[in-house]
């Protein structure tokens, strides 16, 4: 390693940082109702656009309170600010592509100028430099989302869509990422928070799936069923302390290595398990009210497809931060997508063969120790 890890004061999450990470989470929510209501290909393109352009910065906000915690009154105000500008977005989601597109984009550039203005105020000298160079392309980003919310809904993809690829390239072309400072107990901490909460979304959808239905058997062991594949995600995320062999592999990097993992692992990585879980929630969300009959191809590949894209998630960030093997993680991707036919034949056998797959890959992950 090019140098020894950087000592810093660790501290955990906040309470008001999970209650900001419950207003974020009303994002999913919302994104998980959209892709819903329009499973053809252009409401899944849309719902994956606005996904990575509200990704960015929440994992923008994860950096922001890993150096700056909320700990003074004008602190914990701008955070108040940055989760207004997070709800105003999730308001609009539903209909971001139609009227409320301008509402999506204000509420973007406001959550934009609250993050880059508490850490170029109190990031530090390393954390605030490094942001000095990068906030540009972040309020270019955000100029985009907010001039493509006023145009028409072609054009608004497209200018959306040019505002993730700024996203995705500026860490690259600015270079100086590795001047922020990560502070490995609480960056984990964090982004396993939100993938929990997330998670959590699945039980909603069983709950939102069942609302006004007769509590017959096939009913509640589609929701039995449910509940198990939702503590199956939990259980590949946070199985085996997993979160604790990232924590220990963060902290025996050196200071540009671990803002490389951070970026790469935790950001990165942690959109297609986010968006997995969102597709699986929409699966989930249509098998409920349908469970002994058979399912559309959209929700079964909702199903199958949304476990495959978390399990890839999973892989990246296991291979990202050389914790545990992931040919068996590869392998349940695979059969996850297997199970589609399944679903077109009947909805509660499709996620029965789900809650299998996961079941194997745990059994022998844990027999392996991988």
């Amino acid at each position: 390693m090019s140098a020894e890890p950087q000592q810093q004061e660790e501290y955990r999450v906040s309470t008001l940082e999970l209650f900001f990470d419950l207003v974020f989470v009303f994002t999913i929510t919302q994104l998980t109702r959209k892709l819903a209501d329009d499973t053809s290909p252009l409401g899944f393109g849309q719902v994956v656009i606005m996904l990575f352009v509200i990704l960015w910065m929440y994992f923008g906000y994860v950096w922001l309170t890993n150096s700056v915690p909320p700990n003074t009154t004008v602190r914990r105000l701008l955070l108040m600010v940055g989760m207004g500008g997070f709800l105003v977005i999730a308001l609009a989601i539903p209909n971001a592509f139609g009227a409320a597109g301008a509402a999506f984009g204000i509420g973007y550039l406001i959550v934009n100028l609250v993050h880059s203005g508490l850490f170029l105020a109190s990031g530090g000298p390393g954390s605030a430099t490094a942001m000095a160079r990068l906030a540009p392309f972040n309020l270019g980003s955000a100029g985009l989302v907010l001039v493509g919310g006023f145009l028409p809904p072609v054009a608004r993809a497209a200018a959306w869509t040019a505002a993730v690829v700024l996203m995705v390239v500026s860490p690259y072309v600015n270079r100086r990422h590795g001047e922020f400072r990560i502070r490995p107990v609480h960056f984990v901490e964090r982004h396993g928070l939100v993938v929990i909460i997330a998670i959590g979304e699945s039980i909603i959808a069983i709950g939102i799936g069942a609302a006004g239905l007769p509590l017959t058997v096939p009913l509640v062991v589609a929701a039995l069923l449910g509940l198990a594949l939702a503590y199956q995600l939990w259980w590949c995320h946070f199985g085996r302390e997993q979160d604790m062999r990232a924590e220990h592999a963060l902290t025996h990097m050196s200071q540009v290595e671990r803002s490389r993992a951070a970026l790469s692992a935790f950001g990165w990585a942690h959109a297609p398990i986010l968006l997995g879980v969102v597709v699986v929630c929409v699966g989930i969300k249509k098998t409920i009210g349908h469970a002994t009959e058979h399912l559309y191809l959209s929700g079964a590949l909702a199903l199958g497809g949304g476990a495959a894209i978390f399990l890839a998630g999973q892989v990246f960030f296991r291979h990202r931060m050389g914790i545990g093997t992931n040919r068996w993680r590869v392998l349940a991707a695979v059969l996850a997508l297997a199970t589609i036919p399944v679903g077109l034949w009947l909805a509660i056998a499709q996620v029965a063969a789900l809650v299998l797959v996961f079941g194997a890959l745990l059994a022998v992950e844990e027999k392996l120790g991988a």
